[in-house]
């Protein structure tokens, strides 16, 4: 069951102050019997919902009389206060990830061949988006009509995010699409195209028919190619991820005509 002490308050607050709303306006002493919170520990419980401002008090009776502010109201100011602390939390992580991001250092790349994969749709997409927030030169995007990714809620969205996070580190983004696809994707995505991406001089979207597989490549060193089910090639199976600065250009020599041939993508 849901408790007072859920937000926020101790245990003798909350016996303080569900006391103070069956007694009405009461003395210190007379609270303390009432709710079974010691006599040697009433004010300063007192005091704590006071601040909290979950009761008022008659500082000109002789003894101080205190009465409890309306459930309500008092409910509101306990949930305000907790959204305030959570946004101050959230406040000081952030400024905790970025001195880490100064202090964290990745080491220089060792120049051999390392590869991961993710099998699943899911498990793909999260690979993907992951890549994508690494990039830091170049990222070369390449869709095909089986890119059944884009199939999954809210996945052609998350692309286009690390699509402007990457324009905003600086990163040079190219696209390459089938006009079907291009057809299929959602209404934000085309949107966040026009508004955001459009605008920047590091951001291109193609077109092109001759476009037969997914993949991209990373930073010219970094390969991901998604590979379909091999009993339904309309669905993602899985996708691997391969540093190999070698096979990467092989890779990009192959993009770079059809690149040239395919037209721009107007909406």
């Amino acid at each position: 069951m849901a408790s007072l002490r859920d937000l926020g308050l101790s245990e003798y607050e909350a016996r303080a102050y569900r006391a103070l709303l069956n007694t009405g306006p009461t003395t210190a002493k007379e609270l303390s019997r009432a709710s079974d919170v010691p006599m040697g520990r009433i004010y300063d419980v007192l005091n704590s919902i006071e601040q909290y401002n979950l009761v008022r008090s008659q500082t000109a009776s002789r003894p101080k009389k205190y009465v409890a502010v309306e459930p309500a109201t008092a409910l509101d100011r306990l949930l305000d206060d907790k959204k305030r602390e959570l946004e101050e939390k959230a406040d000081q992580y952030e400024e905790i990830v970025d001195d880490l991001s100064d202090e964290l250092d990745a080491a220089d790349p060792v120049e051999e061949q390392f590869w991961t994969a993710a099998v699943g749709a899911v498990e793909t997409a999260d690979l993907l988006v992951e890549r994508l927030s690494a990039a830091d030169e170049r990222i070369v995007f390449v869709a095909s009509d089986q890119t059944s990714l884009f199939e999954l809620d809210e996945i052609g969205d998350l692309v286009a995010e690390q699509f402007e996070q990457a324009i905003d580190r600086g990163v040079d983004v190219k696209v390459l699409m089938t006009p079907s696809l291009v057809d299929s994707l959602p209404e934000s995505v085309g949107r966040r195209h026009r508004q955001t991406l459009s605008p920047s001089e590091n951001y291109e979207v193609r077109v092109s028919p001759d476009v037969t597989g997914t993949f991209n490549v990373l930073d010219g060193v970094e390969v991901c190619v998604q590979v379909p089910h091999p009993l339904a090639v309309d669905e993602a199976f899985a996708m691997i991820d391969l540093k190999d600065p070698e096979f990467a250009a092989d890779v990009h020599d192959e993009f770079v005509p059809r690149w040239q041939a395919a037209e721009t993508l107007s909406f």
